[in-house]
């Protein structure tokens, strides 16, 4: 893969949010029933926040920052869902103050253990 994508991955990990270090140390080394989560992870020209392949889930956080690219978020989750992929969202607050709430709906969007 390499190229631009795994260097913007590199530099999106190295900036993550609040939320989504919150996120990835619940998710992190296969703790959600053994899915194993990448975050920051390239899929074609995206970069996506947390990707678990075994599932083709992709979970993304949005801050009140995405709300301008509304138009550009439905292009690429078009893209994903074309490819097979399942898209879950989740507002970054809920994940500061619901983190619980929020790997209990990740996780019901998995298969059955």
């Amino acid at each position: 893969m390499g190229g631009m994508g795994s260097t913007l991955a590199q530099k999106l990990r190295k900036s993550s949010t609040d939320a989504e270090r919150r996120l990835w140390s619940r998710l992190r080394q296969k703790q959600l029933d053994g899915f194993r989560f990448r975050r920051q992870q390239p899929i074609g020209r995206y970069v996506v926040d947390f990707f678990c392949s075994e599932a083709k889930l992709i979970v993304e956080l949005d801050g009140g920052q995405h709300a301008v690219a509304v138009e550009q978020d439905a292009k690429r989750m078009l893209w994903l869902e074309e490819r097979g992929y399942r898209v879950i969202r989740f507002w970054n607050n809920d994940v500061l103050s619901n983190t619980d709430g929020v790997v209990l709906a990740i996780r019901g969007a998995l298969p059955p253990p």
